[in-house]
């Protein structure tokens, strides 16, 4: 409708925008609805208002006043809506004019039409166009955090969406408003994949609010903490050792695994989940997986609560085969391996132990992972058995012949033969060598040398290496294997029976010395003894080793292997032939002097033999 403007009058013949009298459309309609007999010529020729009384003029601004609204920018308040096209949509809020919303924040009401109505946010009561701005967006921001806040106030639970994860936990909707579920807050058992949550509804209570910067906290553990407490308490009461219960694994360790009996914790022990022994409890079980336990103990306060699970079931032992005794045989799996030996499992929970003495025939004892390693799959025979105690223990080298049993032993380790073998093991008395498995024998540390005196085998020998033998006495009853090394070589001491007479001198070097006397090292490394008196040199020193001087023999034992020699007699006895007293003297000891030269003269044929013999045993 329009008017004609007469100076700051107006008529309402014609047509007229609702906008001059300042009022909307429906609030002209209602002005109007209420002037029936409005006088339009009194109008037209008094002006505005003119023709009316007092009394009228002040019912007509009364209802005028009664259609418009108070409004204040920043607030929110509800519309109607007035008209609806591809980009705005229409709304009245009671005001003198009309307000306009973009269409895109009712893309989540695809089916609005006029009539309906929505909440609006006034952003501006008149803009640089005179228009009044709304927004539906901002507006269910505002009353998204008035509802958050009053979550919060009123601890009250709410509904959101899971939008996505982020970093520690994840991002829900609520309102329209994203606020932040931390991880640990999800459940009370840790959650391993939180992308399993995303798009799904969940109930959360707000616990912070972060107005500066804009930040909300919510969490779902409250609420299954708060269903928890009774459950928990009523399982605490009526907690009963023995008692089967249901729970979920919670976490998991080498040493066993948490269960979740319903806000209760307990332990189940890595050795309480299988009869058959395991490593690691992720062997039979996963996170998460629901499992039956018995309650084995708890503490007074039942706050460490004992939980088993091979108890549901019945021990392998007491469904253990009645044929199975001691000599039979068995197969099964090695699951472990220590210093003493090693277990078999011939079924889940029923092992026997193999010492490492069982293993081989051989005496002398190695670890016995040189002849097992865990997984082996190994038959061995049944040596002990008690059902009662659980115990069984069992052998593999059983599953071979004895050697010592072999018929053909005797003629093999004969007195006399001659052997090679390993040298397994060193004592103070001598060495043990391994001729083959099983068979062992002993050299005596007088048994390695016809010469030098060894105080140990270990200036002999060393472990590992390989020794030519010789049987000197076999005792199969015994299962002793006496052997000697020096029987390979003749016996020198019978060709230094005529060398080292009594009285002959020989270049000797001393080796060592003590307070008692010293080693003396004579021609093809056999050894003397000079003691202390006997070391005096002519100008009255000592000799000391090293030296090389001449050694007289003075007493020589073939039996006892030993030859004692004396420097200081070489010239005790030449010093007497210069005194004139003494001239008796002279001549036995040149004598004895050419007696000497010439038994070494006589046997040097023999002592070239006898050094290359013994050159070619110093090297084997």
């Amino acid at each position: 409708m329009r008017v004609r403007e007469k100076r700051g009058n107006v008529s309402l013949k014609g047509s007229t925008d609702c906008s001059t009298l300042g009022c909307t459309t429906e609030q002209f309609i209602i002005i109007m609805a209420h002037t029936e007999e409005f006088d339009w010529d009194a109008f037209e020729t008094s002006g505005f208002g003119e023709g009316y009384s007092a009394e009228q003029r002040a019912e007509m601004e009364k209802l005028y006043d009664g259609t418009l609204n108070e409004v204040h920018e920043k607030e929110v308040v509800k519309g109607i809506v007035v008209a609806v096209n591809d980009r705005d949509v229409v709304l009245n809020i009671g005001f003198k004019s009309d307000g306009l919303v973009s269409a895109t924040e009712f893309r989540d009401t695809p089916d609005l039409k006029v009539g309906d109505e929505v909440e609006v946010y006034i952003e501006e009561q008149e803009n640089a166009q005179g228009q009044l701005v709304l927004s539906r967006r901002k507006a269910k921001i505002v009353k998204a955090w008035e509802q958050i806040e009053g979550a919060l106030a009123e601890d009250s639970v709410i509904e959101g969406v899971v939008k996505r994860r982020t970093k520690g936990g994840l991002i829900v909707d609520i309102y329209g408003v994203e606020a932040f579920l931390p991880g640990s807050q999800i459940d009370v058992k840790p959650i391993r994949d939180f992308d399993v949550f995303v798009g799904k509804k969940m109930e959360v209570k707000v616990v912070k609010i972060n107005h500066a910067n804009d930040n909300v906290v919510v969490s779902h553990k409250v609420l299954i903490e708060k269903d928890l407490e009774k459950q928990k308490a009523e399982i605490l009461n009526n907690l009963e050792r023995g008692q089967v219960l249901e729970g979920v694994i919670k976490n998991m360790t080498n040493f066993g695994v948490f269960i979740d009996l319903g806000g209760v914790d307990g332990l189940l022990h890595i050795t309480d989940i299988s009869w058959g022994r395991i490593s690691h409890p992720e062997e039979v079980l996963n996170l998460d997986q629901k499992v039956n336990v018995v309650v084995l103990d708890f503490d007074d306060n039942k706050k460490r609560i004992s939980l088993g699970m091979k108890q549901l079931t019945p021990h392998p032992w007491d469904s253990l085969a009645e044929e199975l005794q001691v000599g039979s045989k068995v197969e099964g799996k090695i699951v472990n391996v220590a210093d003493y030996g090693a277990f078999l499992e011939i079924l889940p929970g029923v092992e026997g132990l193999i010492h490492v003495s069982e293993m081989s025939w051989s005496q002398h004892l190695r670890n016995p992972q040189d002849f097992i390693k865990i997984g082996d799959k190994l038959e061995a025979v049944v040596l002990t058995l008690d059902r009662e105690d659980r115990k069984m223990s069992l052998g593999i080298k059983q599953l071979t012949e004895d050697p010592w049993t072999k018929k053909e032993l005797l003629e093999k380790y004969a007195v006399g033969t001659k052997h090679s073998g390993v040298v397994r093991n060193l004592t103070n008395f001598g060495l043990f060598i391994e001729l083959e498995e099983g068979i062992d024998g002993l050299v005596h540390v007088s048994d390695l040398s016809w010469t030098k005196k060894i105080k140990h085998p270990s200036e002999f020998v060393k472990v590992g290496e390989t020794l030519d033998v010789q049987v000197l006495e076999l005792d199969v009853d015994n299962r002793r294997l006496a052997l000697g090394h020096k029987q390979l070589e003749e016996n020198p001491w019978d060709t230094f029976e005529g060398i080292f007479t009594k009285g002959s001198v020989h270049k000797a070097t001393l080796l060592s010395k003590n307070d008692k006397g010293a080693v003396i090292e004579l021609q093809y490394g056999i050894e003397g003894f000079a003691t202390t008196k006997n070391l005096v040199k002519e100008d009255g020193s000592q000799a000391e080793v090293g030296e090389a001087l001449d050694f007289k023999v003075t007493d020589f034992s073939k039996e006892d292997k030993r030859i004692v020699l004396s420097h200081t007699a070489t010239f005790q006895e030449v010093e007497a032939e210069r005194t004139p007293k003494k001239k008796t003297s002279k001549k036995p000891a040149a004598k004895q002097v050419s007696e000497a030269e010439k038994s070494t003269l006589g046997d040097i044929d023999a002592l070239s033999q006898l050094k290359q013999k013994m050159e070619g045993g110093s090297e084997k």
